[in-house]
């Protein structure tokens, strides 16, 4: 027997966690069905038990991508609104793969499938494989015997979501260059050019300008400690990582992270955008509202936005919908709160929730090319007026030493 940490919602609309002893992860989903509720996760204690796994591991140390993962739902999609038997689809998937690790995934889905299990189960049983919004997306899409079709926006919804992924990645990748390159640049100057000028400047003596020698003492710092300052960088970088793992730490963290110029509007925006798409999949594949919001809460990276959505399934318990506990968190756009009353007072909160989602990615461009137009000028400014310094620092050092005015 092994212990599992659970979360579901109860048969009156509670959500509940707690910890289940059960056989397998699939004997734990079964418990927690027989007393009346709707499974959300069971993970083994232990074994990527953290309440924010995202999904996606190794088979037999291969790695499985979302890429890989994105392919497999569309082609198992297709199958099945084909009409072909889940069975045959999956040997079909099997076959026509290209990558191991993802047919021997397939395999073990295709073994508990014929086993008896359902194709959810099946999957649950794969370790950081599958995510929570996928596994609860194909459960209710076996529940209402419509698999084929939820595969197929299932599908669609990975598919968006990793254009976002990718158009944030891809904006990074320019500035973090030249952020590596500029300070790349200043360390080669400081420790390999302005040596070579150090006899001249000890000539000028008393002369030396005040710059210079603040100059010269950067050089001789960095040449002396350069190493110790580059692992003292590295040990920093771990800790604060270890730091963000606290709760109390990563909350305050999130919350300034949301109020920094251009960079929290961005971070708030890709939140909104990836909890409003999974919320619209998950409602428009009949998931009910209360297990919807407690999974597409799991999409959400930042903690003070997934703390101000802990606040909608008590709100909507009192009656009071979804938009007003958004708008008082101050946290999340307010466009979006507006958005979400519109849906709930017109009946048609899926759809809200996927056009959330689509003004919400194209908002992300948007703050993305701002972000963009001040942060590579003002990187490219800086390192202009860093070498521009260096170099009026040492012809101020050699006019002092030749007695030229300046």
């Amino acid at each position: 027997m092994a212990r599992f940490e659970y979360k579901a919602v109860s048969a009156s609309g509670d959500v509940i966690e707690g910890v289940i002893d059960a056989q397998d992860q699939s004997a734990a989903i079964e418990q927690l069905r027989t007393l009346g509720h709707v499974p959300i996760r069971a993970a083994e204690i232990g074994v990527g038990s953290s309440s924010r796994r995202r999904g996606l591991g190794r088979i037999n140390g291969q790695r499985i991508s979302r890429r890989d993962i994105a392919i497999f739902t569309r082609e198992l999609s297709i199958l099945l609104t084909a009409d072909l038997p889940l069975e045959r689809a999956l040997e079909i998937v099997a076959d026509i793969s290209d990558r191991q690790p993802v047919q021997r995934l397939v395999k073990r889905l295709l073994d508990s499938v014929r086993g008896g299990a359902s194709l959810a189960d099946a999957m649950a049983e794969q370790q950081n494989i599958f995510t929570r919004t996928y596994l609860s997306t194909v459960r209710a899409g076996e529940v209402g015997a419509a698999l084929g079709a939820v595969l197929v926006r299932l599908s669609e919804y990975m598919e968006k979501s990793q254009r976002l992924r990718e158009t944030v990645k891809s904006a990074l990748i320019y500035p973090v260059i030249l952020l590596l390159t500029t300070g790349f640049s200043m360390a080669v100057v400081l420790a390999v050019i302005v040596p070579e000028f150090r006899p001249l400047f000890e000539d000028a003596g008393a002369a030396l300008p005040l710059s210079a020698g603040l100059l010269v003492a950067l050089s001789d710092g960095l040449r002396q400690f350069g190493l110790a300052i580059a692992m003292g960088l590295v040990v920093l970088f771990f800790l604060g990582r270890y730091a963000l793992q606290s709760t109390r730490l990563r909350a305050h963290w999130d919350r300034w992270l949301l109020h920094l110029p251009l960079i929290g509007d961005l971070v708030a925006k890709v939140e909104v955008a990836r909890f409003s798409r999974t919320m619209g999949t998950l409602l428009g594949n009949n998931v009910d509202l209360l297990s919807s919001i407690s999974v597409a809460q799991e999409a959400i990276s930042n903690t003070a936005i997934a703390r101000a959505i802990d606040q909608l399934i008590p709100s909507l318990k009192e009656g009071r919908g979804m938009a007003a506990p958004l708008i008082e968190a101050a946290v999340f756009p307010r466009l979006a709160a507006h958005l979400v009353r519109v849906g709930e007072e017109s009946g048609q909160l899926e759809e809200m929730m996927v056009k959330v989602a689509d003004i919400f990615d194209q908002e992300v461009q948007l703050s993305i090319n701002r972000l963009m137009a001040v942060l590579v000028p003002a990187l490219t400014i800086v390192l202009g007026v860093f070498v521009g310094g260096i170099i009026l620092t040492i012809l101020s050092a050699i006019m002092s030493v030749y007695d030229l005015p300046i």
